[in-house]
């Protein structure tokens, strides 16, 4: 069946110099209303990996707060849309979130990086022109999703792949 997904408020604060844009949130993510809910998505190792910081915190305020301390937010480009089940492919009718707004609001953000193809497409099919985005890196980095392809086999593959935020993340 297919219904409405709505997209959790961001995980953002002042501190914050890179944002990491999802799509919508899954199944699993709405069910245990958590980004990156999935217990298999690898999101959470990756953010820990790129720190050497072990394994994720189970609690999830912990989570929050480790990746507000290493000046990261997420978020979802897609404010809503209708999908069957969690995968991409099937999400229609979409609706983007004001990302312009939030970028005036956090100003010190220096960086989008897209969690997978078709957040960074989506971002691109409403934001492509739009000026506010200009002085800002936007990459297109692999999905946490645990489904394997070609390059990305396992979390050390993504860690790796996502080390390409750090820079953005460090003091100036």
């Amino acid at each position: 069946m297919t219904e409405r997904v709505y997209s959790f408020p961001p995980v953002i604060d002042e501190r914050a110099r890179v944002l990491v844009l999802g799509t919508a949130p899954s199944v699993k993510s709405l069910e245990h209303r958590q980004f990156y809910g999935h217990p298999r998505n690898y999101f959470w190792g990756m953010v820990y990996g790129l720190f050497d910081a072990g394994a994720p915190d189970e609690d999830y305020a912990k989570r929050l707060a480790f990746l507000q301390q290493h000046r990261l937010a997420v978020f979802d480009v897609i404010e809503s849309c209708e999908r069957e089940g969690s995968l991409d492919v099937n999400i229609k009718d979409e609706k983007p979130n004001d990302l312009p707004a939030l970028l005036a609001q956090y100003p010190g953000l220096r960086c989008f990086a897209f969690n997978g193809t078709k957040a960074y497409d989506t971002f691109r099919k409403y934001f492509r022109e739009h000026p506010a985005f200009d002085s800002l890196a936007l990459l297109k980095m692999p999905s946490t999703s645990p489904i394997p392809t070609q390059k990305m086999r396992n979390l050390e593959d993504r860690i790796e792949a996502w080390r390409g935020i750090i820079p953005f993340l460090e003091e100036q």
